[in-house]
C-alpha cells in the first residue's frame, strides 16, 4: 500500500470501514488531520469512504489471511474493529465476522506492530445469555464475548473494548456515560460512539479496560478524562 503521509498524522485502520460508526469516525479523524484507512469488502464503497476522507483498501475480513491483513496494517498507528455481520445475517456469519474476523485483525495488528487496538463489542457481551433469547442474537452475543476474551488474553496490544448500548442514527449530542460495567442499559447514537472512539485513541487510562457506553450527562472529553 503506497500512500503519502504527513509527519504528524495518525494513521487509523478501520475494519468495517463503510459501516455507519466507521463513516462517522472517518469524518472526524480526517477533519482533525489524521489519515483513516477504511478496510472495506465491497469495491463499490471505495468512492464513498474516499469522499469522507479515508484511504480505501478492499479486503474481505472473512477470507483474508493474517499476513494479508498485516500488510494492510503496516505503518498504521491504530486498528479499530468496527465490523459486524449486520442485520439479516445468520448464526454462521455472527461467528465468522463478529468473532473470527476480530481475532484475525488482532493477530494481524500484532504481526504488523500496531499496538493500539480498539474493539467495538456490544452491551450484553460477557454476560450469560438470557433464556428465551432469539438464537441469532444469542449467537451474536456469544461471538462478541469470545472476541472480547481473545483480546483480553493479548499482552502485545494496548487494547480497549467498547460495549455501546442500543445504537441509533440520532444526531450526536456529545454527552455520554462511559464506565466499566455494570452500567444501566441505554441507547447511544452511532455518531457519539465515533466521537468516543476518537477520544480514546490517545487515552492511556482506557488501555486494558472494557467500557460500557450510553448517552448520558458527561461531555465526551470529560468522560474520557475521568477514566
Amino acid at each position: 500500500m503506497t500512500e503519502h503521509r504527513s509527519v504528524d498524522e495518525r494513521r487509523v485502520a478501520i475494519a468495517g470501514g463503510h459501516g455507519k460508526i466507521a463513516q462517522h469516525l472517518i469524518f472526524l479523524l480526517a477533519g482533525h488531520g489524521d489519515r483513516p484507512v477504511a478496510l472495506i469488502r465491497n469495491p463499490d464503497h471505495e468512492g464513498a469512504v474516499r469522499t469522507l476522507g479515508a484511504f480505501p483498501v478492499v479486503i474481505d475480513l472473512e477470507t483474508a489471511t493474517v499476513d494479508e491483513l498485516a500488510k494492510v496494517l503496516a505503518g498504521c498507528d491504530v486498528a479499530v474493529f468496527a465490523a459486524g455481520a449486520g442485520p439479516g445475517s445468520g448464526i454462521a456469519r455472527k461467528d465468522t465476522v463478529d468473532r473470527a474476523a476480530a481475532v484475525r485483525l488482532a493477530d494481524a495488528a500484532e504481526k504488523a506492530g500496531v499496538r493500539r487496538f480498539i474493539q467495538i463489542s456490544a452491551m450484553g457481551a460477557g454476560e450469560p445469555v438470557a433464556e428465551g433469547t432469539d438464537e441469532v442474537f444469542a449467537a451474536y452475543l456469544e461471538a462478541k464475548t469470545a472476541a472480547e476474551d481473545d483480546l483480553r488474553s493479548r499482552t502485545e496490544l494496548e487494547w480497549t473494548i467498547i460495549r455501546p448500548g442500543l445504537l441509533t442514527d440520532d444526531d450526536p449530542i456529545g454527552e455520554v456515560t462511559l464506565a466499566e460495567p455494570p452500567v444501566a442499559r441505554g441507547s447511544v447514537s452511532r455518531a457519539d460512539v465515533a466521537a468516543v472512539i476518537e477520544a480514546l485513541i490517545d487515552a492511556p487510562a482506557s488501555v486494558g479496560k472494557t467500557l460500557v457506553l450510553t448517552s448520558g450527562s458527561d461531555l465526551v472529553r470529560d468522560a474520557v478524562d475521568a477514566l
